[in-house]
């Protein structure tokens, strides 16, 4: 008899071998725009992305976990056509935040630019990304649906296809560019973005309508609940998720507008500042995160079937996941570690021609194990129900960061920052393995 990989298993390396590819196109397109825009340009081009996180938090992160949850449970329990409408009211509940979100960060561009980027080459950026708002809301609660029925093979070739059509559209505008004896500026960047998340969206849609286009699909299994009672149920879980998720992002954003002020403190020059943040954010951490591809793979995947065990009562089964997956992380992020503190500085220098990048990179390496398996961590308190732990973990983690950056910063530069993020996920790593001892000893 032929055996099958479990659904865990063949997701994860299908989301690996799809993010892996995402990854690494992702990061030589980083290599490029470093060499075409500056580090002052990434610095700007990343100093909007806190005010995307806010937006993405507040429309999109707890209907994306909501519907896979919930198109998970379903699923379980034999309410296959429940599941479909899990989808349509994810939608209408995403996409009901999404469209006046992106309206109102659209006309407030200019406000948040001048007092809360304090950055006014950002005006035009935050406008132009408004648009990938509705875009990303849709193909995310999409994307659920997929992870919560544990079909990942969509999700994936929806990264991938995103990927491709951002750097193709960059590409194209930089040839017509070069032609036309004009450089790219980190707008390009931001419509590539925009580019790429319509495609992903298109992408998602064509796929979904072929569920819907199947009403045959759908003719067993008990009656669906009503699209009012399951939206109120959806809500018990987002809300909590989304007011989490957008705490620290708003945090985040915090810290990524409060790191480049306090460096210049340090001493440095406003443009030095943002050369330093677009070094660091922009480069350093490209490869710092390049292998979390695989952790995060494993994330998504976890989160449906942690809840599923949990609902058929299996504790040894919830176990075996967690000592799994400490199993795992801890070597990958040992390893890396070692890989970047040996060859930090050559990569750096090679792929960014930057040794202030390989000297983040050789730093940022000893966060590596504790990074790495908090991305796993997370997602199964996620899938226990236990968002409150994980949201008040995190909590804690960017606090200190926050504390490093005003306190540390302003006298030792950029190292105090740091020491602020190895301090975070130390700490966090430590949290998250206590709240599932249990499981650990078990």
């Amino acid at each position: 008899m032929k055996k099958t990989l479990h659904p865990l298993i063949s997701g994860t390396l299908l989301l690996t071998a799809a993010g892996l590819t995402t990854r690494l196109i992702g990061f030589f397109y980083k290599i490029f725009l470093s060499r075409t825009i500056g580090a002052e340009g990434i610095g700007i081009y990343q100093m909007i992305f806190p005010i995307y996180g806010v937006c993405y938090a507040l429309t999109t992160s707890g209907a994306e976990i909501a519907v896979s949850r919930f198109v998970s449970r379903e699923n379980g329990a034999g309410r296959r056509r429940s599941a479909r409408l899990v989808l349509t009211v994810g939608l209408g509940l995403s996409l009901g935040l999404a469209i006046p979100t992106a309206f109102l960060l659209y006309v407030n561009a200019a406000f948040l630019a001048r007092h809360i980027l304090q950055e006014t080459r950002t005006v035009q950026l935050l406008q132009i990304m408004a648009l990938t708002i509705p875009f990303g809301a849709c193909h995310s609660c999409i994307c659920g649906y997929y992870y919560g029925c544990k079909k990942p093979a969509v999700p994936a070739a929806a990264q991938l296809f995103e990927q491709l059509s951002r750097v193709s559209a960059v590409f194209l505008i930089y040839r017509v560019s070069s032609e036309q004896g004009r450089s790219l500026s980190p707008l390009t960047a931001v419509v590539g973005l925009v580019i790429g998340e319509f495609a992903s969206m298109l992408f998602c849609v064509f796929f979904a309508s072929g569920e819907y286009a199947s009403p045959g699909k759908w003719a067993d299994g008990p009656a669906a609940p009503s699209p009012l009672s399951l939206a109120r149920q959806m809500c018990s879980l987002a809300l909590p998720v989304t007011g989490n998720r957008l705490c620290m992002n708003l945090l985040a954003s915090a810290e990524s507008i409060l790191l480049p002020l306090c460096l210049q403190q340090y001493g440095l020059s406003a443009e030095q500042a943002l050369s330093v943040y677009g070094t660091l954010s922009g480069m350093a951490l490209s490869f710092i995160l390049f292998p979390s591809v695989l952790t995060g793979a494993l994330s998504v995947m976890l989160l449906p079937s942690v809840s599923e065990a949990q609902a058929a009562g299996e504790d040894a089964r919830l176990s075996r996941t967690v000592r799994k997956t400490v199993s795992f992380c801890l070597p990958l992020g040992i390893c890396f570690t070692v890989l970047f503190l040996l060859f930090g500085r050559f990569l750096g220098s090679f792929f960014f021609r930057s040794s202030l990048a390989g000297d983040f990179i050789i730093t940022l390496a000893w966060i590596c194990p504790f990074l790495y398996l908090n991305h796993t961590l997370h997602s199964i308190l996620n899938g226990l129900g236990r968002t409150g732990t994980g949201f008040f973990n995190n909590l804690i983690g960017i606090l200190i960061r926050i504390l490093f950056v005003l306190g540390c910063v302003p006298r030792f530069g950029i190292q105090g920052y740091l020491w602020g993020l190895l301090t975070g996920q130390l700490i966090v790593c430590g949290m998250n393995l206590e709240a599932l001892k249990e499981y650990l000893h078990n």
